[in-house]
């Protein structure tokens, strides 16, 4: 299987057709900010632009090791989620209180992002189309039909789609039944990444790229943030790191680095695309645990991703991680057996990208450093949409505003660790193992049980 695999490109599908590599010089010598951001993905990017605009006489620096948009935000699925809470039944377990309410700031969210993009002249492709999430199994078409409830009750409309239903709308003997939702959509990730770029920088942000931070200091009421070549002192910091080696020591107990595989194929012709249906042009992904997340692209690709999610021992994140055989083979075989009408398209991309999650699979905020540090890490797939709202609660803390959001339990309250090396990577493989014999079986393990009662996000 392979084979097909060897013409395809190693990299990402949306990086086509524009300039990547870094666009700045690296930090030399020492700067100073009233803000320092570490991190020039959606989080970094939208802090920047949100604390501008607040006040246009900041000085804003953004620290970036690599170049904007080598990292997860310009390498996603773009999905584009209101969610806060990695799921409704999620959010229903760990913040019954607050369901509505968070239910409502992801509207919001969602709907600013898109007035956003309209104001600035943002052509990110972002189509507002909602998505249908599919069972493959009896037990996941059960569980999708209960769940219309579930939703009515907290104001969500979404359809339940027998199969005949879902076949006739996806051409594919794989779905048995699916969830047709409204909300939410689809983005082009890395023309959205530019487009903020764009913006952070016309307001007055100072963006170094190549110059990763190394550490962080205080002394009196400056933080110094160091990087190779250089510092850039600070009144304030906002860690926006997310997946990679954060500077803050507390951080490393919270967040795990998950590798997630993506393949795209050549532009589907007209003839192709009627023989898959999918005319909605909407988002779709699995309902299991394990799941494939596929969407087309603006030129009629389809971009499948998912499933194969990888921990790598001791926290390891690398380029070389980005591209596994095992993980890319996988995936071309699920496809072909979902749409063996597209046996002759060929893949043309394929990557990998590492996300970063929590154990209770939403991000987690905070300060350190007197209050002179905010956090906000670790938004699980979700955060193409979720980080706006992340840095909006980041620069709060930083003010130290009293906001709706603030005072949220979803907000102040923090994840359970996740075990140290050498017992980290045991514990994530069990769990997979876990995750995917309840895919099989539709049975809740004692294992995964047990962790639901511990507010780990294995329900969601």
């Amino acid at each position: 299987m392979i084979d097909e695999l060897r013409d395809a490109e190693p990299r990402p599908v949306w990086w086509d057709g524009i300039r990547t590599g870094p666009q700045t010089e690296a930090l030399r010598g020492t700067v100073r900010a009233d803000l320092a951001i570490v991190g020039a993905g959606y989080t970094g990017l939208w802090a920047a632009i949100e604390a501008l605009t607040e006040d246009p006489s900041r000085r804003v620096v953004i620290l970036e090791q690599d170049w904007v948009g080598s990292g997860a935000s310009g390498r996603n699925g773009g999905f584009v989620a209101e969610s806060l809470t990695h799921g409704l039944a999620h959010g229903e377990a760990m913040w019954p209180d607050e369901l509505d309410q968070l239910q409502r700031l992801g509207r919001q969210n969602v709907e600013q992002i898109a007035a956003f993009l309209d104001e600035h002249g943002i052509d990110a492709d972002l189509r507002l189309i909602g998505k249908t999430t599919l069972a493959r199994t009896a037990h996941e078409y059960e569980a999708l039909r209960k769940a219309v409830a579930n939703y009515a009750r907290h104001g969500e409309e979404v359809r339940f789609l027998d199969r005949d239903e879902v076949r006739a709308d996806i051409h594919s003997q794989a779905f048995l039944g699916g969830l047709r939702s409204l909300r939410g959509g689809l983005v082009d990730p890395m023309a959205l990444t530019l487009g903020l770029r764009r913006v952070a920088e016309g307001l007055g942000a100072k963006i170094f790229e190549q110059s990763a931070a190394t550490g962080i200091t205080r002394d009196g009421g400056t933080l110094t943030v160091r990087s190779a070549h250089g510092t850039v002192d600070a009144a304030q910091v906002l860690l926006a790191s997310n997946a990679y080696r954060p500077l803050l020591r507390r951080l490393r107990a919270w967040i795990l680095p998950v590798y997630d595989y993506v393949l795209a194929t050549a532009p589907l012709t007209a003839e192709q695309l009627d023989s898959i249906g999918w005319s909605q042009n909407q988002g779709l992904t699995d309902a299991g645990n394990q799941f494939h997340y596929f969407r087309r692209t603006r030129d009629d690709r389809i971009l499948w991703g998912g499933y194969d999610a990888i921990y790598h021992y001791g926290n390891a994140v690398s380029p070389d991680l980005e591209l596994r055989d095992r993980s890319h083979r996988l995936l071309a075989r699920h496809f072909r057996e979902t749409f063996p009408q597209l046996a002759e398209v060929p893949f043309t991309h394929r990557w990998g990208g590492v996300i970063d999650t929590t154990t209770r699979f939403t991000p987690i905020f905070g300060t350190a450093m007197r209050g002179q540090l905010a956090y906000a890490v670790g938004f699980t797939g979700l955060g193409v949409a979720s980080t706006r709202f992340g840095a909006g609660v980041a620069l709060d803390l930083l003010a130290g505003r009293e906001t709706e959001r603030t005072q949220l339990k979803a907000i102040t309250g923090t994840a359970v660790p996740f075990p140290p090396e050498p017992l980290r990577w045991p514990a994530v493989e069990l769990t997979r193992v876990a995750l995917a014999r309840e895919d099989e079986t539709g049975r809740r393990g004692s294992l995964l049980r047990t962790l639901d009662r511990f507010g780990v996000g294995f329900n969601s």
